[in-house]
């Protein structure tokens, strides 16, 4: 078995497998625009005897945890010949994915799971959840008048991304997007803008949205502020001649808009997206912008990794009365640790996803009652969010 980036010659045949693996057909105009844009240094492949039996992408993202940048993998494109599964091609690649990006100081990663136990089994925990709201047009919430005023279609990537990155520094998980990623995987010809300036000409909300048979449906809708939730409402709502009805995707979990309403009684779905796993937790640690708590803070903690063997065993958690952390090996590895839990138990718990408390009532996290209310007590809890794909 061989582990290796791909050849140019080998991008149609990965092309290929990516069309089986997810029932997709590409025109041939879309294949050679994939074929122009291929990174072959983010491509890895399983080869026997000469043959690709598996591939995945390995991109290079920075994200948003806790206030914090930290730099991220992202796995995409996963995928076998039905012929080759159950042989560990899979496996071989997730395990050298993890190896490449401790190498490249990538100490989170994120993937979109076709499986989450699948991933489960690799370290890898649920992200965040997300809401849909459906709205039918009596449910259209009320039209009001706000100060400051919305554009429609407005050309200005810069004025998107200056929301979204303040909005998104207010969860974890959240990508930093850079303006290719807005020109090429957020925006499209189909999809329509509108955006909130405030009275000053600030923008500080916008939607991304489509219309299709008598449906708006609106991809992104992010605000700063009430003002500009409100104002972006009566957008939408305005459309009550040309649409039946609303759906807004990819709302993060905290969000209260069908308390707002007069009936709140409005459709709505949750469902888990994306996944997160910790490369390295002693460097992620070291990162992580623990709170204060005006004293130093110890405990011994015991991770359970059976994938990334680096992050197995007893550890000692430093946490010093600025709020740095620190994790070094512990000094013995004999005596109870003071928290027990494995990789995707602690990825959930310092992303953001889940606090102490519920692991532990959950039976996800073990330990003494006092380190619990310590441990939650020293973490930042910013919730989670995540509005991309890759």
């Amino acid at each position: 078995m061989e582990i290796r980036n791909l050849l140019p010659e080998e991008i149609d045949k990965s092309l290929d497998l990516s069309e089986y693996a997810f029932q997709y057909k590409l025109t041939e105009e879309a294949r050679n625009q994939r074929r122009d844009t291929y990174k072959l240094d983010c491509a890895w492949g399983v080869f026997e005897e000469g043959q690709m039996q598996a591939k995945l992408h390995l991109f290079p993202f920075q994200t948003y945890v806790q206030g914090k940048i930290y730099e991220m993998g992202g796995i995409a494109g996963v995928a076998t010949w039905p012929e080759n599964r159950r042989k560990g091609h899979v496996r071989a690649l997730i395990n050298h994915a993890l190896r490449v990006m401790n190498e490249k100081g990538q100490w989170l990663s994120l993937l979109h799971p076709f499986s989450i136990p699948f991933y489960r089994k690799f370290g890898w925990e649920v992200l965040t959840e997300v809401k849909r709201y459906t709205l039918y047009t009596a449910e259209f919430p009320e039209k009001k008048e706000t100060e400051g005023v919305v554009r429609r279609d407005v050309q200005h990537v810069e004025h998107l991304d200056q929301v979204y990155q303040q909005f998104a520094q207010n969860y974890s998980g959240m990508l930093v997007r850079s303006e290719s990623w807005w020109k090429d995987s957020v925006l499209d010809e189909e999809i329509h803008n509108a955006v909130y300036y405030s009275k000053e000409g600030h923008p500080e909300g916008y939607l991304l949205y489509k219309l299709e048979n008598k449906e708006l449906i609106a991809d992104e809708f992010v605000f700063l502020h009430e003002t500009a939730r409100t104002a972006l409402w009566t957008f939408l709502a305005n459309h009550d001649s040309r649409v039946n009805k609303i759906t807004v995707m990819n709302v993060p979990q905290d969000d209260i808009f069908p308390f707002l309403l007069a009936n709140p009684k409005i459709s709505q779905e949750i469902s888990p997206l994306f996944m997160a796993r910790i490369v390295n937790v002693q460097q992620f640690v070291q990162q992580y912008p623990f709170v204060s708590v005006g004293q130093e803070v110890n405990l011994t903690i015991q991770i359970e990794d059976q994938t990334a063997a680096w992050n197995q065993g007893k550890w000692q958690l430093r946490v010093s009365a600025e709020g740095e952390g620190l994790l070094t090996p512990a000094a013995s590895s004999s005596g109870e640790p003071d928290i027990l839990l494995n990789i995707n138990s602690l990825t959930a718990l310092l992303i953001g996803y889940m606090r102490a408390e519920v692991l532990f009532r959950s039976g996800k996290l073990t330990g003494s009652e006092e380190a619990v209310q310590l441990i939650d007590k020293v973490l930042p809890h910013k919730p989670t969010a995540f509005l991309d794909y890759f």
